[in-house]
């Protein structure tokens, strides 16, 4: 009788950790600078909508019709910046992104470090082109809509965070993805952008640490700024623990480098 081994992957097994000499790794260093460059792209685009809204609007109210734009402005930017980043670096733009895919085994900790650095470069460099393309506006930090608790918040971060991580394990990750496979970008941007529909009313639905990180110092706004780390963090860790453990082969086929 098949032990539990042959059904389900041991959680972790494929951590590695890797050594220093990836900071300096050519390969690795052109991987770190198409993440900036996605990510800048993804955060101009996406908080550049939330700008526009506002200055459209005279920093008028949260409307449904404000939602809808950010939606699809995060969804349609998030396409592009995975599309153009996945042959170099995976297109992970995204913090939560990569540490999902760490804990699954699928890039080391060094590789990892470096890439979140990037991401978190580009988000800031992003921000400050905002504030100073627009003239001087607002970036708009993100924050918890009146009341909505911490708990709650923290929640439904996770939540939807675990979502874009499985659908990015699902589509572009797993071995078995075949022709999904093509449709990786849209279908990460497509879930970005139906979470905003959910959450972008309770926590601003960032489901990214950069995404939150480069507004936060421009504005340099940090209240709750924790959750924006912390639940996007453990969404994305579960995605990663649960797929591999779960859904990834159990054949000896090499898993495919993302």
């Amino acid at each position: 009788m098949p032990g539990p081994n042959e059904y389900f992957n041991v959680p972790l097994r494929r951590v590695s950790i890797g050594n220093t000499d990836e900071f300096r790794h050519p390969g690795a260093i052109k991987a770190a600078v198409a993440e900036f460059i996605s990510t800048l792209m993804f955060v101009f685009a996406g908080s550049g909508s939330g700008i526009a809204y506002n200055k459209l609007t005279g920093n008028g109210p949260a409307s449904p019709g404000g939602l809808i734009a950010a939606s699809i402005a995060h969804a349609f930017g998030l396409f592009v910046a995975v599309s153009v980043g996945a042959n170099i670096s995976g297109g992970h733009v995204n913090p939560a992104v990569t540490f999902g895919l760490f804990v699954g085994g699928n890039i080391t900790l060094f590789r990892g470090i470096l890439y979140i650095i990037a991401q978190l470069l580009g988000s800031v460099a992003a921000c400050f082109l905002l504030s100073f393309t627009t003239g001087g506006l607002v970036v708009p930090a993100f924050a918890l809509s009146d009341g909505v608790s911490v708990l709650h918040a923290f929640v439904f971060e996770i939540v939807m965070t675990f979502g874009l991580v499985y659908t990015v394990y699902a589509t572009a990750v797993d071995p078995k993805k075949g022709e999904v496979g093509i449709i990786a970008p849209i279908a990460i941007g497509f879930i970005v952008g139906a979470n905003i529909l959910a959450g972008g009313a309770f926590t601003g639905a960032s489901m990214n640490p950069a995404v939150a990180f480069g507004p936060a110092v421009v504005s340099f706004t940090w209240a709750n700024h924790w959750i924006y780390w912390a639940g996007p963090l453990v969404g994305g860790g579960l995605a990663g623990v649960i797929y591999e453990v779960f859904f990834i082969s159990h054949t000896h086929e090499p898993l495919q480098e993302f």
